[in-house]
C-alpha cells in the first residue's frame, strides 16, 4: 500500500489542501492520501484554532466522495503538540508494510531545521514537496546542504540511503490562506471556490461554535 500523508491545522481546510492531495495521489500513483489534522499545531498556537473534532468534521466534508482521499483522526488521541516525527512513527508502527509519503509545501520544507527532529524526517518517510513557487529555486540547494548523502537523480527527484526519496511536484497554483478565509467568514463574504461546498455549509451550520474561536461576525 502506498499512502500519502497531508497534515496541517486545517483551520479551516480549503480547496488548496484538497487539490494538493489529489495532485500527489495522481502524480505518484498512490493508493490513498490521508489528511491528518493536528490536534495541537506546534507552530500555530492561538485562541482562533477550532476544536479538533470540528476540524476533523470539516475535513471529512471537504473530501466526501473524492476517490483515493481519506482522513485519519490519530492526532486526536495523543497528548501534547502534534509533531510530525511522532505522527510518522505512529504510521510506521501501525502500517509497517506501507510505503509512506509525507506531503508538504516547499516553503514549509525549507523550515524543517526548526521542527522537532525535522532533519530526520527523510529517514522516516519519502517526501513530496509541493512547489510553492516562491521557494522552489531554493529546494535543491537546501537538500545538498542538509543531506549531502542524497543523490540527485533528476532535476526534481532525489534518493536517500535506505530507499526513501524526495520529489518536487509542480501543481496548479492556488494561493489560499486560512487567515483570509477566516476573515471573509467573519465579514459574511462568500467562500465559494475557496473551500469545498460542504465546508462552507458546515461553518454556517455551526456558526455559534465557530464564532467562539474566530470572533463575532459582522
Amino acid at each position: 500500500m502506498k499512502i500519502g500523508i497531508l497534515g496541517g491545522s486545517f483551520n479551516p481546510i480549503h480547496v488548496g489542501h484538497v487539490r494538493a492531495a489529489i495532485e500527489v495521489l495522481e502524480r505518484l500513483g498512490l493508493n490513498r492520501v490521508e489528511l491528518v489534522p493536528a490536534k495541537q499545531p506546534p507552530h500555530k498556537e492561538g485562541a482562533d484554532i477550532l476544536p479538533f473534532a470540528l476540524r476533523m468534521e470539516l475535513v471529512d466534508r471537504a473530501i466526501e466522495g473524492i476517490p483515493g482521499l481519506g482522513s485519519n483522526p490519530l492526532e486526536g488521541d495523543r497528548p501534547g503538540p502534534s509533531f510530525t516525527c511522532d505522527t510518522l512513527h505512529c504510521y510506521r508502527e501501525e502500517q509497517p508494510q506501507s510505503e509512506i509519503t509525507f506531503i508538504l509545501g516547499a516553503s514549509t520544507f525549507l523550515n524543517l531545521p526548526s521542527w522537532r527532529r525535522g532533519l530526520e524526517i527523510p529517514s522516516m518517510a519519502s517526501l513530496a514537496v509541493v512547489n510553492r513557487w516562491e521557494a522552489a529555486d531554493k529546494v535543491a540547494g537546501f537538500i545538498e546542504t542538509q543531506w549531502p548523502e542524497a543523490v540527485r537523480e533528476t532535476d526534481d527527484f532525489w534518493t536517500f540511503p535506505g530507499g526513501r526519496t524526495v520529489r518536487v511536484l509542480d501543481i496548479p497554483r492556488l494561493d489560499i490562506k486560512g487567515g483570509h478565509i477566516r476573515r471573509r467568514w467573519l465579514e459574511r463574504r462568500s467562500l465559494r471556490y475557496l473551500v469545498p461546498p460542504g465546508v462552507e455549509a458546515l461553518l454556517d451550520e455551526r456558526a455559534d461554535e465557530v464564532a467562539a474561536y474566530w470572533g463575532s461576525r459582522a
